[in-house]
């Protein structure tokens, strides 16, 4: 009877103890989304600076993995650290994104935070918007036409100095898309083009401020069904 209480008490034990919980999310902090970060230590003899990231801390995390992506390179730095703030040496003048992971070493499931933008500064005074971020259709997708036989392009954008003057937009059957599909202002982004089922399209957004400097998104394709 001892045997068969303490057994069940050991089950019941058992089966209140809560499974482990995944980290929460963590918070970007600095450098500031969309900014120029000039606090950045200069390193002597070169063209880079040692910049302090910093984020807030997520509960139940044992390790944060931080990446930042050099964003004229697309090269991408990994970095881990147990606490909320990671020096990093970046080239002067150009734009990065990055990010933070919190792991929990008894689950496999992370949390990441946005990913923010900003530029390091150099000896600019003005600089090119951050290129478009493309929302849809996604490259590779497929999807389909409206009622009008239409598809809608969509994107977002940042810029450190709040001078978009506007976005042209190139679309094709062919690649690289040098059609001119839309010029749109500073509020409007998105378009909508008529396409042909069973056919790919490539299109990219190009932003332009109002000194002149540009940023190409990049090319995009999708096939309509």
């Amino acid at each position: 009877m001892k045997k068969i209480i303490v057994l069940l008490c050991f089950v019941a034990l058992s089966c209140s103890k809560s499974s482990p919980k995944p980290p929460s999310t963590p918070m970007l902090v600095f450098p500031l989304k969309s900014s120029e970060c000039t606090t950045g230590v200069s390193i002597n003899g070169t063209n880079t600076s040692e910049v302090e990231l910093e984020w807030s801390a997520s509960s139940r995390t044992d390790l944060y993995e931080v990446k930042i992506t050099n964003l004229s390179t697309n090269l991408t730095q990994t970095l881990t650290t147990t606490g909320t703030k990671q020096k990093v040496i970046l080239d002067k003048g150009l734009a990065y994104s990055w990010f933070v992971t919190s792991k929990n070493d008894e689950v496999s499931e992370t949390k990441s935070s946005e990913i923010w933008k900003f530029y390091n500064a150099g000896s600019q005074t003005t600089y090119a918007p951050f290129a478009a971020e493309i929302i849809a259709p996604k490259s590779g997708q497929t999807v389909f036409k409206d009622i009008n036989n239409d598809v809608t392009l969509e994107w977002l954008t940042e810029d450190v100095d709040n001078d978009i003057a506007n976005y042209k937009v190139y679309f094709s059957t062919i690649t690289p898309p040098t059609t001119l599909l839309a010029t749109n202002s500073v509020d409007n982004t998105s378009v909508s083009v008529g396409v042909t089922a069973n056919t790919i399209y490539y299109w990219k957004v190009v932003t332009t401020d109002r000194e002149g400097n540009a940023s190409d998104s990049g090319i995009y394709e999708f096939r309509v069904r």
